[in-house]
C-alpha cells in the first residue's frame, strides 16, 4: 500500500506541488553537496582539535578555565579563519552581539558608517535612528552614516565620497535584508565590498552582521579580509539545539575588547560560565551544516510553490541563496496575516494559537509573527513574520527538516488560497 502526505490536498494543490517538487529537483541536490563541503570541514575541525566527553563539561560562577568554552572557541575560530571568537550564552541575542562588537570599537566623536544602507529595525534602535532608549550610540556621541542603496545594490559611487569623512572608524555590512525590500547579499557580492572597502578606507575596521547566514555558501566573508563578524547561536549555527547566545569572530585585538565590552576590562574573555550549554553549542555547530541545508531546501521549495500561485517572491527558487530567509509580498494585511497564522498552526508548538499583530519591543510598526518553535525566536526553525507596512511583505525562514517545511508551506497554500 502506498502512503502519501498529498492524500487529502486539493487535486489542484496536489499536482502544483508535484510539479514543483520535479522542477526543483536539480537545485535539492546542489544543496546537499553544499551541505557535504561545509560538514566535511566541520568534522575536520572537531577531530584536529580532539573533542572529548571531558570538553562537554560546563563552568560555574566566573567561569574561569573553562576548557570546552576555549575549545568551542577554537573550533569557530578555525572554521570562520579568524584569530578568536567570543562563543557566549551571556549574549542575548544576535543585536546584542552586534552592539557589543560596534560599542567595543567605537568612542564618542566616531562616526558607524553603513555600505549596505539602512540597518534592520533593532539597530536602529541601539544606534539611536529610532526611538529614543537610553545608551543608545546617539546618546554616547557615537555619530551614524549610511549609503543608501541604488536599486537593491550598493551605491559604490557615492560611498567612496562618502567614506571619506574620516571620523568613520567602523563600516558594516548586514548580510541578509532584515525587513528591507532588497535581496540579501550574496558571498559574491560581499568579497566585491571588502575589496571596495579596502581600497578606499583600508584604516577601517570591517564589521560583518552574519546573522541567518552562516554556513548558506561554501565560504564566509571573515575569509576575505572582514575584521570582526557577528551571528546567533539559536540561529543557523546552533541548528536549533541551541537555547540562547551568540558569536563574534575576527582579529584578536577585536575579540578582546568585545570580551572587555561583554564582561569587564581585566577579565574580559576570561570570564562567562557555560553553565548547562556546551553540549547543545557543540552538537548544534555540527549539526549546523546540515540544518542550514535543511531550511535552505525548504525555502526553496517555498518559492517554488508560491511562484506557481502567482505570488512575488524573493530570491525566486532557482536564484543563489545566501541565507536562510525567503519573501513573499502579499500587497495588502489580510492574506499576509493569514498566511502567517496558517504557519503557526503547522508548526509543533502552539499550533492552537492565531497570531495577532502587535507592537513588539525594538520595531516601529506592528509586527505580525509565527514562531511554534522549540526555541524562541528560534529562525532556524520554522517561522514567518514582517511588519504591516506597504508592501505587506512576510519574511518566511527557517525549518529543522526539509519535511516539516513542505507540510507546513503546502497547508498555508492551503489554507490561503484554497478556502
Amino acid at each position: 500500500m502506498k502512503f502519501s502526505w498529498k492524500e487529502n490536498l486539493p487535486e489542484d494543490l496536489k499536482n502544483k506541488v508535484t510539479k514543483v517538487e520535479k522542477v526543483i529537483q536539480p537545485r535539492i541536490e546542489e544543496i546537499d553537496e553544499q551541505v557535504l563541503y561545509n560538514q566535511q570541514r566541520v568534522l575536520d575541525l572537531f577531530r584536529k582539535h580532539h573533542v572529548g566527553e571531558e570538553d562537554l563539561v560546563p563552568s560555574t560562577g566566573y567561569g574561569y578555565d573553562d576548557i570546552g568554552r576555549d575549545k568551542i572557541e577554537d573550533i569557530y575560530a578555525d572554521y570562520f579563519k579568524t584569530d578568536d571568537a567570543l562563543v557566549r550564552p551571556q549574549f542575548g541575542s544576535g543585536t546584542h552581539a552586534i552592539t557589543v562588537a560596534l560599542f567595543s570599537m567605537l568612542r564618542p566623536g566616531d562616526t558607524l558608517y553603513y555600505l549596505t544602507g539602512t540597518p534592520y529595525d533593532t539597530i536602529q534602535e541601539v544606534i539611536g535612528l529610532a526611538g529614543n532608549k537610553p545608551g543608545n550610540m546617539k546618546e554616547w556621541g557615537i555619530n551614524f552614516k549610511t549609503t543608501e542603496l541604488k536599486d537593491g545594490e550598493v551605491d559604490y559611487e557615492k560611498a567612496k565620497k562618502d567614506l571619506q569623512d574620516k571620523s568613520i572608524k567602523v563600516v558594516a555590512i548586514q548580510r541578509s535584508l532584515g525587513y528591507a525590500t532588497r535581496k540579501t547579499f550574496t558571498m559574491d557580492k560581499i568579497k566585491k565590498m571588502l575589496k571596495f572597502i579596502k581600497e578606499v578606507r583600508p584604516d577601517v575596521n570591517i564589521f560583518i552582521d552574519n546573522c541567518y547566514g552562516e554556513f548558506s555558501e561554501c565560504e564566509e566573508p571573515t575569509f576575505y579580509g572582514a575584521d570582526l563578524m557577528a551571528g546567533s547561536l539559536y540561529k543557523n549555527a546552533g541548528a536549533g539545539l541551541v537555547k540562547g547566545g551568540a558569536f563574534l569572530v575576527g582579529r584578536q585585538d577585536l575579540i578582546d575588547g568585545a570580551g572587555s565590552r561583554l564582561t569587564v576590562p581585566g577579565a574580559g574573555k576570561g570570564e562567562g560560565a557555560t553553565w548547562g550549554y556546551l553540549r547543545d553549542i557543540y552538537q548544534g555547530f555540527f549539526m549546523a551544516p546540515h540544518t542550514t541545508g535543511e531550511a535552505q531546501k525548504g525555502m526553496v521549495f517555498t518559492a517554488a510553490l508560491l511562484e506557481e500561485m502567482g505570488m512575488t517572491v524573493s530570491p525566486k527558487w532557482s536564484d543563489p541563496r545566501s541565507d536562510i530567509v525567503q519573501t513573499v509580498t502579499f500587497g495588502k494585511p489580510d492574506p499576509m496575516v493569514k498566511f502567517c497564522a496558517a504557519i503557526q498552526h503547522y508548526s509543533p508548538m502552539n499550533s492552537f494559537v492565531d497570531p495577532i499583530p502587535y507592537h513588539q519591543d525594538g520595531y516601529e510598526d506592528e509586527i505580525v509573527m509565527a514562531s511554534g518553535s522549540f526555541v524562541e525566536g528560534s529562525t532556524i526553525e520554522l517561522s514567518s513574520d514582517g511588519p504591516l507596512r506597504d508592501p505587506y511583505m512576510l519574511y518566511i525562514q527557517g525549518g529543522l527538516s526539509y519535511a516539516h517545511d513542505k507540510i507546513a508551506i503546502t497547508h498555508a497554500v492551503e489554507e490561503t488560497f484554497y478556502k
